[in-house]
């Protein structure tokens, strides 16, 4: 998806900013903005030392910023299936999700909802 592209559903979502949560209804897009607020950070502590010499951010930095990356696409990939499974709940036809998602057909759409949805189940179960 193109940046221009992106702004319309950003700007549509944006107006459900008012609409409160519920008692006890998980957020993980909020641990998601932190987490990548802290890894903006950290590249814009790379980016400031890149060419100095000085030591802005050391290799225990890098590190720790590569290890939140499972735990964030484990957080995406749970919200993308709860947002699958509400437009299917709306009757949304697997083609409508595919158009949204940037995919050409409703195959590769439930394709990716199962692989998601398998990926899920085996972190549950340990597997992963």
């Amino acid at each position: 998806m193109s940046e221009e592209s992106g702004i319309e559903p950003r700007l549509r979502l944006a107006a459900l900013a008012d609409v409160p949560l519920g008692d006890g209804v998980p957020v993980p897009a909020g641990a998601l903005q932190k987490d990548v607020a802290l890894l903006g950070r950290l590249l814009a502590g790379a980016a400031q030392s890149a060419g100095t010499g000085e030591p802005g951010v050391s290799d225990d930095d890098v590190a720790a910023a590569l290890s939140l990356f499972e735990d964030m696409r484990t957080a995406l990939d749970r919200m993308e299936t709860q947002v699958v499974i509400e437009a299917r709940r709306r009757g949304m036809e697997w083609r409508q999700i595919a158009s949204h998602q940037g995919m050409k057909s409703s195959q590769a759409a439930s394709q990716r909802y199962q692989r998601l949805v398998t990926r899920l189940e085996e972190i549950r179960q340990g597997i992963r």
